[in-house]
This record gives structure tokens, C-alpha cells and sequence, in this order.
């Protein structure tokens, strides 16, 4: 098992691209953190004055949890009443007219996933519509292109945006009525 965590410039800078659909793609979720404030930030300037914060970087778990971790999550039972729930969200952004690129098969898989991984950090064995919800955005939003409006490309659209047509596909989609755990 492996983990690979990217960053990337919040705007354009010389030698720094946006990464093509087909690799943005297979990045489970897109997570902005934004600016530090006021107190973090001196901190950071005061720490790393004299040293580098990579000198008192150590594992925080073993390659053997990590891989019971990952087992763990992927235990976490999802009724196909969720399943079809992230399905039907996943087609909704393949139907819906403000986007130019919809979720791919993998962002379904993706996003139950996520949910599953939800699940088991919260304690529970299996997935809620709740969590679908919580994780569409993330793992959504960064695989969708929005159509073109008055001259603005996909590309070039504030991620506010995509958020919102996403919420509102969420806030559409019908809820299972019955997506508890197993019997």
C-alpha cells in the first residue's frame, strides 16, 4: 500500500501546470487548506530559522497498520441502496448541462471508497448517505469541467462554482430510505 499526497500552487506560476482530467482523475480528493493564519504562520518562520522541518519528520504508523487500515476501510459494508446513491450523483454530473466533463467510473469508486474510510475513522461498519454527502465535493470537484459560459472554460471557473453545481446534484438526488448497515 501506498499513499502519495500533491500539492499545488493556488494559482499558475512558471514551471507549474494544472494536471491534465486523465491524471487529475486518479486522485481520490481534492482538499484545499488555504492560507495558515497569523499565529501558525510566525510560528512556521520562527521554526524553521534554524532547522528544517524535515529533520523531526518520523512514521507515524507502520507499513503492517497502515495495511490494517486500509483493510479496515475497505471491510466497512456499503447496501447497494448507497451504492446506487453514488451512482445516481455520479450520473447526474454526467447529464447536467453546466458541466463539459462529468464523474468518471473511477469517482464513483472513489467516492465509495472515501465513504468507506469515513465510515471506519467515525467507528462505524458501514456507509451512510451522509457520508456520500460529506465526500462529494472533495472527491468530485476536481475531476468535473464546467461547460463553457460567457467565455470562461472549465479550467478557468472558480472551484465555487463547481461546488455549487455539485451541492445542488446532492441535494437532488433522491436519499435511500433504507442504507443501514446489514441485517
Amino acid at each position: 500500500p501506498f499513499i502519495v499526497i500533491a500539492t499545488q500552487n493556488p494559482i499558475e506560476m512558471e514551471g507549474t501546470y494544472p494536471l491534465p482530467e486523465a491524471q487529475r482523475d486518479r486522485f481520490m480528493a481534492r482538499i484545499s487548506m488555504g492560507y495558515p493564519d497569523a499565529a501558525a504562520e510566525l510560528a512556521m518562520l520562527r521554526q524553521r530559522a534554524t532547522s528544517s522541518p524535515l529533520d523531526a519528520v518520523t512514521p507515524v504508523v507502520t507499513r503492517e497498520q497502515l495495511a490494517a487500515m486500509i483493510a479496515t476501510a475497505r471491510n466497512v459494508y456499503a447496501s447497494r441502496a448507497v451504492e446506487q446513491y453514488a451512482v445516481a450523483i455520479a450520473q447526474a454530473t454526467r447529464d447536467n448541462r453546466e458541466l463539459r466533463l462529468g464523474a468518471s467510473p473511477r469517482a464513483t469508486l472513489q467516492l465509495i471508497r472515501a465513504a468507506k474510510a469515513r465510515a471506519a475513522l467515525d467507528g462505524r461498519e458501514f456507509v451512510l448517505p451522509d457520508d456520500i454527502d460529506a465526500l462529494a465535493v472533495p472527491v468530485l470537484g476536481h475531476r468535473l469541467i464546467a461547460a463553457r459560459r460567457s467565455g470562461v472554460s472549465g479550467s478557468a471557473l472558480s472551484g465555487g462554482s463547481l461546488t455549487e453545481i455539485i451541492s445542488t446534484i446532492v441535494a437532488r438526488t433522491p436519499v435511500p430510505i433504507s442504507a443501514a448497515g446489514p441485517a
